[in-house]
C-alpha cells in the first residue's frame, strides 16, 4: 500500500505564522494544475505499482480549487495506479471556502474526508493570525459539511499563543466537542524564521511565545480529549477509536508516498526527494518534461533514526524487535541503553519488553528524546 499527496500552492492570504510554500496570486493556477497532472504521469512508476490506499490534498489551500479540478486529479490517479476499494481521499479546507454551493459540488467528487482549518472559534484570535475566515464561518462550515452527509472530519486547532487564555482554550475544545467530530489535530504555535509573526516579534510588535503556556495547554488538551473518548495516537493528533488519519498514520509508519506539486516531498523507503518550492521554476521544468527535485539516499543509520523519530510520536511506540528485524541486530541494544535516563525520568515507559512509548510528559520533549536516541551517523 502507498499514498499520494498533492500540494496545492495557492492561498487567499498569508497567515502570519505559516511558512508552507504558497502564492496568494492564482494567475498561473491552470498552468500549475496541468503541470501537476503531467508530473503525476511522469512519476507513475515511482511507487512500483503499489496499490494506492490514501490520496491527500494539502497546501496551501486545496479548497480554492473547484470540485471539477479536484476530481480531475483523482481520476488521473485512478487511471495511472491501482487504487484500493474504500481508499481514504482527504482534502484540507478553509471554512470560508465551504459555501453551500461548494459543499454541494464536492459531494459529487470522491473526496470522503475533510480537514477543516478552524484554528480558533474566537474572532480576535483569527484576526491576529490573519486567517481568511471569521468565527461564524468556523462554526457554520463544520455543520454544513456534516449536514451534507460527510462524517469523516478532522478540525485543526492552535494553542500556545499570547491571546489564548486557558479559559479560551477550554472554550475552543468545548466547542469542538459540541460539534462531535471524530478527529482533532492540535498544534502549538511555533515561530518560523521567515514568517510575518517572526518579523513582528523581532520588531517588538508581538510578544514571544510562552513555552510554559504551551506545555500547560498541551497537557490540558490531552486530559480533556481522553476524557471525551479520544485516543492520543500521535503527538498532535487525537481520534475516536479506529478513526485515525490513514494517510498521516502511514507517514509515521514509513509507508511509501509520492508527492506531486511545488515543494512536495516523496519517500520510497530508501530515499527522500523534494520538489523545488518555486512555482515559476516548477512550471519551467515540467514544460521540458523534467521534475525539479532534489534527492537524498538514506543510509542504514538514517533509516533507523527516521523510524525512531516517527514511531516515538505515536501511541504504538518504537518496536525494538522491528528495528533488529528490518535494520540488523545491535541497534536495539544501543537504543535501549540511551533510553535509560528517560525511563528513569518517566518520559518513556516499556509497553512490553520490546516496545518503548512516550508518556504524556515525554511528549513535551519528543524531539529532544528522539535526537538523544539517534544512531551516530559515523557508526558502522
Amino acid at each position: 500500500m502507498a499514498g499520494i499527496y498533492f500540494h496545492i500552492p495557492f492561498c487567499k492570504q498569508a497567515c502570519h505564522y505559516c511558512d508552507f510554500h504558497f502564492s496568494t496570486s492564482k494567475k498561473y493556477k491552470d498552468e500549475i494544475i496541468n503541470s501537476m497532472l503531467k508530473e503525476l504521469e511522469l512519476q507513475k512508476e515511482y511507487l512500483g505499482r503499489q496499490t494506492i490506499e490514501t490520496i491527500y490534498f494539502g497546501g496551501g489551500t486545496p479548497s480554492i480549487l473547484t470540485a471539477q479540478e479536484i476530481q480531475a486529479f483523482i481520476d488521473r490517479v485512478i487511471h495511472l495506479h491501482p487504487v484500493a476499494s474504500g481508499a481514504e481521499i482527504s482534502m484540507e479546507t478553509n471554512p470560508d471556502d465551504l459555501t453551500p454551493q461548494q459543499v454541494k459540488e464536492l459531494k459529487t467528487t470522491d473526496i470522503n474526508r475533510f480537514s477543516i482549518g478552524i484554528q480558533s472559534f474566537f474572532e480576535e484570535d483569527l484576526k491576529w493570525m490573519n486567517r481568511a475566515h471569521n468565527a461564524k464561518e468556523a462554526d457554520s462550515a463544520v455543520k454544513r459539511v456534516q449536514d451534507a452527509g460527510f462524517e469523516n472530519i478532522t478540525l485543526d486547532l492552535i494553542y500556545g499563543y499570547p491571546l489564548l487564555t486557558d479559559q479560551k482554550w477550554k472554550a475552543n475544545l468545548d466547542k469542538t466537542h459540541e460539534l462531535n467530530v471524530p478527529h482533532i489535530s492540535a498544534y502549538s504555535m511555533t515561530v518560523e524564521s521567515k514568517t510575518a509573526l517572526a518579523h513582528f516579534i523581532k520588531k517588538g510588535k508581538q510578544p514571544e511565545m510562552n513555552d510554559n503556556q504551551s506545555a500547560e495547554q498541551f497537557l490540558f488538551l490531552i486530559e480533556q480529549l481522553k476524557e471525551w473518548g479520544y485516543e492520543h495516537y500521535e503527538t498532535s493528533n487525537f481520534a475516536k477509536p479506529n478513526q485515525y488519519s490513514r494517510h498521516n498514520t502511514n507517514y509515521w509508519r514509513g509507508v511509501s508516498y509520492l508527492g506531486i506539486g511545488p515543494s512536495a516531498h516523496s519517500f520510497n523507503g530508501e530515499a527522500r526527494k523534494w520538489n523545488i518550492a518555486n512555482n515559476a521554476k516548477y512550471l519551467e521544468s515540467l514544460l521540458l518534461d523534467k521534475i525539479p527535485a532534489e534527492m537524498e539516499i538514506l543510509t542504514q543509520n538514517n533509516r533507523v533514526n527516521e523510524y525512531i523519530m516517527t514511531s516515538l510520536r505515536t501511541m504504538w511506540g518504537m518496536d525494538l524487535s522491528k528495528i533488529d528485524r528490518d535494520f540488523g541486530s545491535g541497534y536495539s541494544t544501543e537504543i535501549e541503553k540511551s533510553a535509560e535516563e528517560f525511563l528513569d525520568k518517566g518520559w518513556i515507559i516499556k509497553k512490553d519488553p520490546n516496545t518503548l512509548v512516550l508518556t504524556d510528559a515525554g511528549m513535551l520533549f519528543s524531539d529532544h528524546i528522539a535526537s538523544e536516541l539517534f544512531i551516530d551517523e559515523e557508526r558502522k
